[in-house]
């Protein structure tokens, strides 16, 4: 029997390679910016993602094209030695002296010297020493892992970005610095108004929001969006005085763009619904049903012996409990609205841990109520999507289904009543199973990701897309280096949202302490408002981890329950966010509907923080599903007993497994 057994385990385990070596690899394919834009008959890599390595004190831009082969280099090769030699923080080269190199960073040189921004210079470094430190990219070499579950990282793939000339990119441009400007909305304002009238936008003087927000209305920031028109190539000379005057006439919108008119790719994340109901959201089926955040961020899974209710906000973790409250970030306070603090972030200043939030307070009747509260404004969200503990929202998930006793997908075993199965779900198909699988696919689908983000795409953050923007504004742009970003920054400009952001940073500067001393405050500033000190993480944009994580983790709990079950209430934050109220939802709210939320949700929160665009999480989410499958395919053959899971996909259709 044990020699029998061993043969049969290694079988098993020989057809799960196979499986997994049987799926064709496909052709990694990028937007063919990497080389496409020049100065000094040099590549100048603007559309791609540079952060921490040497950046000119004028341009923003990167010092040197040899720094960048550098840091691709180490990027391939995957030898921790290659990497060590790319250039971190600010520096110098043979064509911009005059800046100080890391390598010089000593006991005898002050750190603090080395940085532009009040910020970073009034920071304090890990050795206790003045002076921000500096940031280390993160999981370079991530994508050249090899695997022994799910698919291989280059077995999956994300199509090519949008271009700097594109439609699209702009349009997702607009997105971002809208939903910079509406960080302290209520959420109500974002769902459909038949569930009732929307909350006002908390209050908080006691946290110091003396910086209004913009008064941008959901309405106001769908017509700034369909305002958004670029020229095609061909129909734009950045170099023309008579182009530069008719630059708001004609155009292409993206979200008006004709479907015939796109790729198959573009087709698959074009979206033509720009209204209150639609703004901000996700794609995928039930994303734009009832309130804007999912049940999942929101309610708990109740006390045994019924001591309170879902409604609470409370997760049992077994005997202890975690709250679904998050930590209130100052209000109306965002980051790096001032060129020095923009630059320094670029050069890979370490500026984490530096945002403020509101202190506990009291209330009426004595108790310290303040400091935390449950999501309320998109701040909230990008509060959680900080912090959060990768798997974590759908690990809640998964234990707020479980408390429900949602039913399992209809294919499973054992869920008949004990008395017809006689053994229940445990080690396998049970709750210990469906808890563990959850979070064993995440770090999976990281690798994949990693390897889209360094090894294939290398895509420029948001923020630094901004700052060509806000160079251009500013007429910074020798030798017309940035001319390939004047269609989009025209188109942007044209639709008013350059003029409102203008307005927000000159508050944040003229409000906030930690800036005041910043030269270039002073001035109109066309910067991405952050909702981090630190903007970005240290790795490209395209994928999102946050996205191919959630569609890995979402793709899993719809394979274990019943996805057509509906949800048995619908909650939301009132006004202030110290309790959920009931919602007579107009459609019922459905576990696969929920789940598709949880996921645009978490995706999503990245681009409310300014950390993201759209297209990386439609992309990664698809691809995070593609990783889940993958593993449940492979972990089908373990198991004796004869079973189906049915799965629906994110962009429609179903998969049984």
């Amino acid at each position: 029997m044990s020699d029998y057994r061993r043969k049969t385990a290694y079988q098993t385990r020989v057809d799960a390679a196979q499986r997994a070596y049987d799926r064709p690899h496909p052709r990694h394919r990028n937007n063919g910016e990497e080389f496409k834009y020049r100065a000094s008959n040099r590549p100048s890599h603007i559309a791609n993602f540079t952060k921490g390595l040497p950046h000119n004190e004028i341009t923003g831009l990167l010092l040197s094209p040899a720094d960048y082969r550098q840091f691709v280099l180490g990027i391939q090769s995957g030898r921790f030695e290659d990497f060590e030699k790319t250039p971190l923080g600010p520096g110098k080269s043979a064509d911009y002296p005059g800046l100080l190199s890391t390598q010089e960073i000593n006991p005898g040189v002050l750190r603090n010297t080395i940085w532009k921004s009040q910020i970073a210079q009034n920071a304090t470094g890990k050795d206790g020493d003045p002076g921000a430190d500096v940031r280390a990219w993160e999981s370079s070499a991530g994508g050249l892992v090899e695997d022994l579950e799910g698919p291989d990282a280059l077995a999956v793939t994300m199509p090519p970005a949008p271009t700097l000339d594109s439609p699209e990119l702009a349009a997702e441009m607009g997105e971002v610095y809208l939903m910079a400007l509406m960080r302290d909305i209520h959420f109500s304002q974002l769902r459909d108004p038949c569930l009732g009238p929307q909350c006002e936008t908390p209050s908080d003087k006691h946290c110091g929001c003396d910086c209004k927000p913009r008064e941008i209305s959901p309405e106001k920031a769908a017509d700034m969006l369909c305002d958004i028109r670029v020229k095609l190539p061909g129909q734009y000379d950045c170099k023309s005085d008579v182009a530069y005057e008719n630059r708001c006439d004609g155009g292409v919108n993206w979200f008006k763009q004709a479907c015939c008119e796109l790729t198959d790719e573009e087709r698959a994340r074009h979206r033509s619904q720009v209204d209150r109901q639609h703004l901000f959201r996700g794609v995928t089926a039930g994303v734009d049903v009832g309130p804007y955040l999912s049940q999942f961020l929101l309610v708990g899974n109740g006390a045994r012996g019924g001591a309170y209710g879902p409604e609470a906000g409370y997760i049992n973790y077994g005997a202890i409990r975690a709250d679904q409250r998050v930590q209130i970030a100052t209000p109306c306070k965002d980051y790096m609205t001032t060129f020095e603090a923009w630059l320094d972030v670029q050069n890979g200043a370490d500026l984490r841990e530096l945002e403020s939030y509101c202190p506990s307070r009291k209330d009426k009747c004595g108790h310290y109520a303040g400091g935390f509260r449950f999501m309320t404004t998109p701040r909230d969200l990008a509060t959680y999507v900080h912090h959060d503990a990768l798997y974590e929202a759908y690990l809640n998930a998964c234990l707020i289904l479980l408390g429900l006793k949602a039913p399992k997908d209809p294919g499973l075993p054992f869920g008949a009543p004990d008395i017809g199965d006689h053994q229940q779900g445990f080690a396998h198909f049970g709750d210990p199973h469906i808890l563990t699988l959850v979070t064993e696919v995440a770090t999976r689908a990281l690798k994949a990701v990693r390897y889209q983000k360094f090894n294939n795409h290398r895509r420029l953050r948001p923020e630094a897309l901004a700052g060509m923007v806000d160079r251009l504004k500013s007429t910074i742009n020798p030798d017309g280096i940035m001319d390939p970003a004047k269609p989009l920054a025209d188109a942007l400009e044209c639709s008013g949202i350059l003029e409102e952001i203008a307005k927000h940073n000159k508050c944040q500067n003229k409000t906030f302490d930690d800036r005041k001393s910043d030269s270039s405050g002073k001035k109109a500033r066309y910067l991405l408002p952050m909702a981090f000190p630190e903007g970005s993480p240290m790795h490209p944009a395209y994928g999102a981890g946050h996205a191919t994580v959630a569609g890995a983790c979402v793709t899993v709990l719809k394979a274990f329950f019943d996805h057509g079950w509906e949800l048995p209430y619908a909650f939301e934050p009132n006004a202030d966010g110290s309790e959920l109220v009931p919602l007579t939802v107009c459609k019922p709210l459905t576990v696969e509907g929920e789940l598709n939320k949880l996921a645009a949700n978490i995706a999503i929160g990245r681009n409310w923080a300014g950390v993201h665009y759209y297209t990386d999480y439609i992309e990664s989410l698809r691809m995070g599903e593609q990783i889940a499958l993958g593993i449940l395919e492979e972990q089908r053959l373990t198991y004796g007993e004869n079973f189906t899971m049915t799965v629906p996909l994110f962009d429609g259709g179903v998969v049984r497994i």
